[in-house]
């Protein structure tokens, strides 16, 4: 039993670094009634974030790979709030929580506060539209399984539809734009290109492959520009193998139902818009409670994690902001990926450990392992930084083997090695038994 008057730690986001966080948290603390861990989340499972291009594709049912945070915060020792923050009252050192509704509007969890000693917030990014006109009434997000899901869903209808609209004289068509060749408007494409094929097999539609367009936009020089450019070379060429139609140096201006426009004048006729182009923290978070935070709405905080304008309140993953080694030739600023809002999780509740115990508190130290990019079952393609390893890049099927083993590892952290082991026969079975692709 948790004791009443225990160090109450409040964690605010069940993403990859907010989970890991709460459940390491749970296991050295909250077992022994050291603290009192509270996870708070908007949703009532937990998706790793870079399945989602899979779940909009339908390559991946997210039903069966999903976590409750209930059942999960029962097994590690903590507990569970489901809710969104609305606000923070840091004199009362409390958070508010919005009411929930249901489908119909109904209210049925009245607005809540929760108090806390020490408050982490791990909310996570959104898609950064940059204000282009059309973009928020005519794209899909893949910010959240519920948007990745809804963009699956229209993908079938288009197939679905096309039983009624097929002619003898004009085949059926798809057109499917994605704006931003970043890590998931690159394995979006490939993985389009893969189930589109798959639909025909299974004869869903009468929409041959010959005859679906997908349109990758990048305003950039090349796609992929956080990766080395040999990389971005490599999934490029792939690209253009599989029939995507890439096209580098072109900003949206516009999005309307028909298509879209770019700066350069040139049209593309879609039917379905994704936009992946940009992050930035949730809005709501711009200088929340008086707390320092930058252009993307990013709370900005020092090397322990620490927020820069309350001791008490800390920040990790695609919300935060910091900056290694600033005023250097190091100079580095950490960029928004899964890999950095694990290592806070991970870090922080060390830290943490140390705050509870009046001890200094350590900095975090960033190890950079790489990047990898999945193109679906055809290849993967990145680099790999490591003492043993240096910095190289890899394609083929080790660092398709590779990309694979980046989610093992989070089941792991999160479930243990046995039960990693476990779900990794339930899904070889799996593949005996379902659909290759998601097909309702």
């Amino acid at each position: 039993m948790q004791e009443n008057n225990s160090h109450r730690i409040v964690v605010v986001g069940g993403g990859a670094g907010g989970l890991v966080l709460a459940t390491q948290l749970g296991r050295k603390l909250g077992e022994k009634g050291r603290a009192r861990i509270t996870l708070v989340d908007g949703s009532l499972t937990h998706l790793w974030k870079p399945l989602l291009h899979q779940v909009a594709a339908g390559s991946l049912n997210s039903y069966e790979d999903e976590l409750n945070y209930f059942a999960h915060a029962k097994k590690n020792h903590y507990e569970f709030q489901v809710g969104r923050m609305e606000n923070i009252d840091r004199d009362a050192k409390t958070i508010q929580l919005s009411p929930i509704e249901d489908e119909h509007g109904h209210e049925i969890i009245k607005t809540r506060e929760l108090p806390y000693d020490t408050l982490v917030l791990a909310i996570g990014s959104t898609s950064n539209d940059f204000g282009t006109a059309g973009a928020r009434d005519h794209c899909i997000f893949l910010d959240n399984r519920i948007q990745a899901e809804r963009f699956h869903k229209e993908f079938l209808q288009n197939y679905l539809q096309s039983h009624v609209m097929s002619s003898t004289e004009e085949p059926s068509e798809l057109n499917i734009a994605i704006v931003g060749a970043g890590a998931t408007g690159v394995e979006l494409s490939a993985e389009l290109h893969d189930a589109c094929k798959t639909l025909n097999h299974y004869g869903v539609g009468d929409i041959k492959p010959e005859n679906v367009s997908i349109t990758l936009i990048e305003a950039g020089k090349r796609i992929l520009p956080a990766l080395p450019e040999k990389v971005s070379q490599n999934a490029h060429k792939q690209l253009l193998n599989l029939g995507v139609n890439v096209m580098l140096g072109e900003q949206v201006t516009e999005i309307t139902e028909d298509g879209l426009t770019t700066a350069s004048g040139r049209s593309v006729k879609s039917s379905l818009k994704v936009w992946s182009a940009g992050v930035k923290a949730p809005d709501f978070l711009k200088d929340i409670a008086g707390l320092e935070t930058n252009r993307i709405n990013q709370l900005v905080v020092q090397n322990n994690l620490q927020t820069t304008r309350d001791s008490s309140i800390f920040a990790i993953g695609d919300c935060s902001s910091l900056v290694l080694d600033p005023g250097t030739d190091k100079e580095f600023r950490l960029p928004p990926r899964a890999q950095v809002a694990v290592q806070q999780g991970q870090q922080l509740s060390q830290i943490l450990i140390q705050k509870i115990n009046n001890k200094e508190l350590s900095n975090f130290k960033y190890r950079d392992y790489g990047s990898l990019i999945s193109m679906s079952q055809h290849a993967a393609y990145g680099n790999l930084m490591g003492t043993l390893t240096g910095n190289v890049n890899v394609h083929g099927f080790f660092a398709r083997y590779m990309y694979i083993s980046l989610y093992r590892m989070h089941q792991r952290s999160l479930y243990g090695t046995l039960n990693m082991l476990i779900l990794i026969t339930k899904d070889l079975l799996n593949r005996t038994t379902r659909p290759r692709l998601k097909l309702h």
